[in-house]
């Protein structure tokens, strides 16, 4: 076969899991030849910009670069973190290929004398520009002071050995996917931290109409995987809600059946809406569906538009 050109971004997550998956695609395909091409993005251009990018409606600053190199052909396959990814598909490509999900929660890196939420004295300040983390923690415990953060992996674990954090909360997939799964003093409970829906997972995006790539990337599908993430998105989705929403989604499999439980939060931590279905695996995406017809019941817009405004 043709070498295989992979597209993704160049920092040291991104190109650790993007290893990793050509890893597992050598494995099923020894005989092919795999490239890496790394891809600046508008997101790694302007950091600073980012919220205001995402509040203007631009959902693709992490990808979208990706995905036009991928649709002019320069590469032949994008793989993206799963949350990255807007729900609505970008039209002539579709994702191929999800892998195997690692651990989806959320760590704790602390300053010294600070390995545990529990640890933490009245009014520590933890570190985290996520509005769903703020959310969650604020109505775990209102106490806590929450400083936006932002930058790399080693930036973001670097602040606490400054005067201004106790603590940072970021995901653990990065620092499993960077071989630094030792440096998380706490996987924090999705009871008290309610994952961000697909985090944890990858996507291998490819075009709609390369039949060979699709089977290429689709050796490495993990059809569990596939069916828990399509039923957070699909929920996702339902609420009209994308990265700057105080939502949280998680599915578990339990042999066919699916369990999803989905949260919306207040951002201050006033209000937290929280629901919970069961299903057939293979309802997975209409399980989704449901579940945000059920917490827009409850309220959940209001909950999205605050955050929009603010």
């Amino acid at each position: 076969m043709r070498t295989v050109t992979v597209g993704t971004r160049g920092s040291t997550l991104a190109l650790s899991q993007t290893r990793w998956a050509v890893e597992r695609l050598k494995e099923q395909w020894p005989e092919t030849d795999f490239r890496i091409q790394t891809i600046v993005t508008g997101g790694d251009k302007n950091r600073a910009s980012l919220q205001s990018m995402a509040k203007a409606g631009d959902k693709g600053f992490w990808i979208k670069e990706i995905q036009e190199a991928l649709l002019s052909k320069s590469i032949d396959i994008a793989v993206h973190s799963l949350r990255d990814l807007p729900t609505e598909q970008t039209e002539g490509l579709e994702i191929g290929a999800i892998p195997k999900r690692v651990d989806a929660r959320d760590v704790l890196v602390g300053a010294e004398g600070f390995k545990a939420l529990a640890d933490l004295p009245e009014g520590a300040r933890i570190g985290t520009s996520s509005v769903r983390r703020r959310a969650f923690l604020k109505a775990f415990r209102r106490d806590l002071q929450i400083i936006p953060v932002r930058g790399n992996i080693e930036t973001r674990m670097g602040a606490v050995a400054t005067d201004d954090y106790d603590a940072v909360i970021l995901a653990g997939a990065g620092l499993i996917r960077t071989d630094q799964r030792h440096r998380a003093d706490e996987f924090v409970s999705s009871d008290i931290l309610l994952p961000a829906p697909g985090q944890g997972a990858l996507a291998l995006e490819v075009r709609a109409d390369d039949d060979l790539i699709s089977e290429v990337v689709y050796a490495i599908n993990d059809a569990v995987t596939d069916d828990r993430v399509t039923a957070e998105r699909e929920f996702l989705a339902g609420l009209g809600a994308g990265c700057l929403a105080p939502v949280g989604a998680f599915a578990t499999v339990k042999g066919e059946l699916l369990t999803l439980e989905g949260w919306v939060g207040a951002v201050d931590g006033s209000k937290v809406i929280k629901a919970t279905t069961t299903g057939e695996r293979g309802e997975c995406a209409d399980l989704g569906a449901e579940l945000a017809e059920d917490m827009l019941a409850q309220g959940a817009r209001a909950l999205i538009e605050l955050v929009r405004e603010e």
